[in-house]
């Protein structure tokens, strides 16, 4: 009879009531084990959801249809008062714009000062939401919206007296609504609530809706302004009624702006329209992932958490900056050259010489980033950092809102070659355009591969991220005697065992720092090599963005689309299709900072 059999029956009892659930389960499956001995089963780990998160799937649909109604009705309103056949004003788009942001502020106060400041309402942060320097963009672009709000309340008041008082009243709440989300982004961003998680999650849809409603709102302002501008001399009948611009026109409801401070309001808010329409979609985004960790619990021990360090040009060959630098300016001048060359009708032959040189720097500028995001998967082919496959709601965003943000230019460009294979005669702006639209294919497949693997590679351990007061510790290696047997360099005779009662384990100086810790120069070559490929890249998608958001629609000024599937067809592809593009291209600034970062 073995001691544990012999223990009297209290005894056991008495240990069972002090041992812990775990002890007990490791007890039951000794005495089951037909040897007697303890068998080692692999510890399950805790339960990791508490109870609020039973209604987890109810609480995000009923969320969910209440954004999907809301942007359908925002949708509807929008696209109805687009139309001169539709009895829709814009002003009722305003009304039900004006409402909803005025519902989020009092939402966004509630969430601050009463969920918020609860002792169980935050239990843990995500560290991937939210990074420095998207909440940094997310300020810039409200500073521009602010100052496109005031350009907008000035313009409407210069009408006051024949105007809806709520077109004056919809720039202010604007710019009241901008102000309190940036601040509830930029101190909420990270938070995983877990109270009032239904109205929370309501909240956050909701809010959601509004950005997506002024989005679409200003999307089509701006681009009913822009078609407008580049159509204005056509007189066909196609033209006079498929859309309406208000204040394009310079007039509204039968008002004239005249004076010259209203025309410096009227164009300076057009302007800064895309300032706001990308501030609309960061804080979209934004805000489905603070949706998507409402009720989250994340286990900081279990979960790998990196703590990226923004570090701008350090250990870097500038070359990817210089050549960045230098896409950017001459697409500035590019920029200027055409816009001035276009719109100058004394000349018709400049458009031709504007479009061609426009379509030679881009055909020029896409292939070398094409070229460059080849090789930059190339690299990471190379690279032995391992994937990260923790859950992260941000990333999946990320990887989301390129792939389908680039399908508006996908679309764009499939309608192009169609367009100039299937058109007479062929010129050389057609070889042009064509060639134009297949590198723009080829850039956004190839930028996508680039960044998707960069954002799945977990950043690399480096000797400047360790702690001072660790490096002492650094040449110590621990060596377990009973497991592993020591032999001296160059001898057969192992090392001594140690006395009877000596530690197990000996600590052995060595004066290197061990082979894991230094980094080969190979591998400090590839990561500088991809941060070159990564600024590069990022400085041109700037450039990219501007050219289109500031004016250049070359879909327009080029005729063959424009004859091959008629004004009506053709304007509604490119102002659908356009924003998801321009979108595109901010966006990849922001992952390829990630990825600059990362690597």
């Amino acid at each position: 009879m073995t001691e544990e059999s012999a223990q009297p029956d209290s005894e056991i009892r008495r240990e069972d009531s002090i041992m812990g659930s775990g002890q007990r389960e490791d007890r039951a499956s000794v005495a089951s084990s037909p040897t007697g001995t303890l068998s080692h089963r692999p510890h399950s780990p805790p339960m990791t959801h508490s109870p609020k998160e039973v209604w987890k799937k109810g609480g995000r649909m009923f969320s969910v249809l209440l954004a999907i109604n809301l942007v359908l009705l925002a949708c509807t309103l929008v696209s109805s008062a687009a139309f001169n056949e539709v009895a829709v004003h814009d002003y009722d788009v305003f009304f039900l714009l004006t409402i909803m942001m005025l519902v989020c502020i009092a939402w966004i106060l509630f969430y601050l000062i009463v969920t918020a400041k609860r002792q169980d309402a935050i239990l843990c942060k995500d560290t991937h939401a939210g990074p420095v320097w998207l909440r940094g963009g997310l300020v810039l672009f409200a500073i521009f919206s602010l100052v496109m709000d005031v350009f907008k309340t000035g313009y409407f008041a210069s009408f006051y007296n024949c105007l809806s008082t709520i077109k004056i009243i919809y720039p202010i709440v604007q710019f009241v609504f901008v102000i309190v989300q940036t601040y509830f982004l930029w101190v909420s961003a990270k938070d995983c609530i877990h109270v009032h998680l239904d109205v929370t999650r309501c909240g956050l849809m909701l809010t959601l809706t509004t950005n997506l409603a002024v989005w679409m709102s200003a999307v089509t302002d701006e681009s009913v302004h822009k078609s407008h501008s580049k159509l204005q001399n056509r007189t066909d009948e196609t033209h006079k009624l498929f859309m309406k611009a208000a204040p394009a026109s310079g007039t509204t409801e039968g008002c004239s702006c005249t004076s010259q401070i209203c025309q410096i309001f009227q164009n300076g808010s057009f302007w800064l329209y895309p300032f706001n329409i990308e501030y609309s979609l960061f804080a979209s985004a934004m805000l489905y992932v603070m949706w998507k960790n409402v009720g989250r619990l994340i286990d900081h021990h279990a979960e790998h958490i990196h703590h990226l360090k923004f570090r701008l040009f350090r250990k870097s060959f500038f070359v990817g900056i210089i050549l960045g630098l230098v896409i950017l300016v001459s697409g500035l001048a590019v920029l200027i050259v055409y816009e001035v060359q276009v719109n100058n009708t004394s000349q018709p032959d400049k458009k031709d010489q504007a479009l061609i040189m426009y379509y030679t720097f881009n055909i020029a500028c896409l292939s070398l980033m094409s070229l460059v995001c080849i090789g930059g998967s190339i690299v990471y082919r190379f690279d032995k950092r391992d994937m990260d496959h923790h859950k992260n709601p941000t990333r999946t965003l990320d990887v989301a809102l390129l792939m389908g943000s680039a399908l508006g230019q996908y679309a764009i460009s499939y309608y192009s070659i169609v367009a100039v294979v299937a058109s007479t005669p062929r010129d050389a702006i057609s070889a042009l355009n064509l060639t134009y639209s297949l590198m723009m294919i080829a850039q956004h497949t190839f930028q996508n591969i680039f960044i998707i693997e960069g954002l799945h590679r977990q950043p690399p351990e480096e000797e400047h991220k360790i702690h001072p007061h660790q490096k002492s510790t650094y040449g110590l290696t621990f060596v377990n005697i009973n497991a592993v047997s020591l032999r001296v360099p160059d001898s057969s005779t192992a090392l001594p065992s140690p006395a009877p009662h000596s530690p197990g384990a000996v600590a052995i100086q060595t004066s290197e720092v061990p082979q894991s810790i230094r980094v080969p120069k190979q591998v400090k070559w590839r990561r500088k090599f991809l941060k070159e490929i990564s600024f590069f890249l990022l400085l041109c998608n700037v450039i990219l963005w501007i050219m289109p958001a500031f004016g250049a629609r070359p879909q327009f000024d080029n005729k063959k689309e424009l004859n091959f599937y008629g004004y009506l067809m053709w304007a509604a592809i490119v102002d659908i299709c356009l924003p998801f593009g321009i979108f595109y291209r901010m966006h990849a600034v922001a992952s390829l900072l990630e990825v600059y970062i990362m690597s």
